[in-house]
């Protein structure tokens, strides 16, 4: 039976990744372009996670090897799973927390945000993109469109304005995170399990990062890429991106 499960399970997270790939490949290099376009004007790439588990996003994309190293993560750390599951849960809901974050964070002109947010409603995503839009910056925003179909205009957990993250960005890649978030089911039970979407965006998170430096090459820059500071000669590899961005990244 676990190997009958574990079969299906695989071939649920592998068609979703092939679907992902196929539907979103062009989206993942405009997405490396705008990445490659904010380092050669040496900016920050801003990364934030709208609650929740999508929060993991940030972390997956800052300070890890094989990643950028001019990733700025904008950490809201009461909606994130680090705090108190109910509180969390309570403060996405409200309006103005990602403003505030933004605000902090001093977004700017022509700044480049990444939103990751696989329902894309609620108030701390809107109020972040909406921010970052009136202060001029450019977002990337990876949610789900099914979400964005399906839940109904009065549910509590939307923004007042009732937008998604698609309406308010210049480029939107969809993750397909079905609504309800998990849809594998073991027989005699009807409630599912076996969520994905984590593994959905952090392959589209590194996708993006393989874009962007395939851009960077193409363009004749050298990508701001961190080694593995396990290996021999990786810390001294990393402190001459350390050097240049640890004043500028506030969690370095």
């Amino acid at each position: 039976m676990a190997t009958n499960l574990g079969a299906a399970y695989l071939a649920n997270v592998t068609g979703k990744l092939e679907a992902i790939e196929a539907k979103q490949a062009e989206k993942f290099r405009q997405a490396g372009k705008m990445m490659a376009d904010a380092y050669q004007q040496d900016r920050l790439l801003h990364v934030y996670g709208g609650g929740g588990h999508t929060v993991l996003m940030v972390f997956e994309m800052f300070f890890r090897a094989g990643g950028l190293a001019n990733v700025n993560p904008i950490l809201g750390h009461d909606i994130s799973p680090m705090c108190q599951a109910l509180k969390y849960l309570e403060v996405e809901r409200l309006t103005g927390y990602g403003n505030c974050l933004i605000r902090y964070y001093d977004l700017a002109k022509d700044d480049l945000l990444i939103i990751f947010h696989n329902i894309g409603m609620n108030p701390t995503t809107i109020d972040a993109a909406e921010e970052a839009k009136a202060r001029g910056a450019k977002i990337i925003a990876i949610s789900s469109s099914d979400w964005q179909k399906k839940l109904p205009l009065d549910h509590k957990i939307r923004h007042p304005s009732k937008k998604h993250l698609f309406d308010l960005a210049d480029l939107c890649i969809d993750d397909e995170n079905p609504f309800g978030d998990a849809d594998f089911f073991v027989e005699g039970f009807d409630v599912p399990i076996g969520p994905t979407s984590t593994m959905v965006d952090a392959y589209i998170a590194h996708r993006m990062v393989m874009e962007a430096v395939s851009e960077m090459k193409a363009r004749g820059l050298e990508p701001p890429i961190f080694r593995s500071a396990n290996l021999p000669g990786g810390d001294e590899f990393n402190a001459r991106l350390l050097d240049r961005y640890k004043n500028r990244v506030k969690y370095l």
